[in-house]
Formats: structure tokens, C-alpha cells, sequence
């Protein structure tokens, strides 16, 4: 696992599989919460995501999932008003190195899961990430962070 300072969205485009953090809340009418930070960006930038990952929450459940067009999603929490939780971190990111050996994918870019808005600290989220992750894996955080 390697970890840099800067922008997540430089790298989407350009083979690199961008990661968002996620939670299992739905709307009414059974589109997925974005809430904030990574999740909020992708869905302004990829209009529909919410539609696509509401389906899948209803029928799966809050697991790892490949949207297509380059991102995967991360649970971090249960709901988009609870805080984010190590064990839902630990099984997110168990989840996302099985998908990640299964499909090939050669550069994986995962924002610091439940550290921005989610408010957990770096040093106790870390040690989760390092027990699966390997040298594909560039864990990111935002120069102010």
C-alpha cells in the first residue's frame, strides 16, 4: 500500500479505479445516500450512481460493489447518520481486495476511509487497510486533511 497527498479525481480515466466511501441508507424512492466527500463528487460527476448503487443496496446489501465507469464503492458505515465503523472498514476492505484480485485491476485509488467528514483518525484506520491491501492499492488524502 502506498499513500500520497492530492486530488482523487486526477487519477479517474486513466486505468485507474477510483474507490468512494459509501453507506447502505436509501432514499424514498430507492436511490442510495451520497451524503458527502468522495461519494457526493462521484455522483456529481457520474449522474445516476445513486440510482445504480440503490438497486444493488436493495437487492445485496452494503457490500463492496463495482459500479462500472471506473469506481467501486467502500462502506464505511451503516447508515448516512451513523459514524463510520473499523469493522465495517476491515470487511470493505477485505471485500475490495477479493474484487481487486478477481478482476485484474492493476492501480486501485481509495480516499483515507472515515477520516475526512467521517471524523476516525488516520493512525487507527491504517493498520486495517495494511492487513489487505498490497502494492496496487494508493491510499489518498486531500492536502488540507
Amino acid at each position: 500500500m502506498f499513500e500520497t497527498v492530492g486530488d482523487i479525481w486526477e487519477y479517474a480515466g486513466r486505468g485507474e479505479i477510483t474507490v468512494i466511501t459509501t453507506n447502505g441508507s436509501l432514499t424514498r424512492d430507492g436511490r442510495a445516500v451520497f451524503g458527502r466527500g468522495v461519494a457526493k463528487q462521484a455522483l456529481l460527476r457520474f449522474p445516476g450512481l445513486d440510482k445504480k448503487l440503490g438497486a444493488l443496496l436493495a437487492e445485496l446489501g452494503s457490500v463492496v460493489f463495482d459500479l462500472g465507469c471506473g469506481i467501486v464503492t467502500f462502506p464505511v458505515e451503516e447508515t448516512a447518520w451513523s459514524q463510520p465503523d473499523l469493522r465495517i472498514i476491515s470487511r470493505s476492505a477485505h471485500e475490495l481486495r477479493l474484487l481487486v484480485d478477481h478482476s485484474g485491476w492493476q492501480r486501485i485509488v481509495v480516499p483515507r476511509p472515515g477520516c475526512g467528514g467521517g471524523g476516525l483518525a488516520w493512525h487507527d484506520v491504517r493498520p486495517i487497510l495494511e492487513t489487505h491491501f498490497d502494492h496496487r492499492f494508493l491510499v489518498i488524502s486531500q492536502e488540507d486533511s
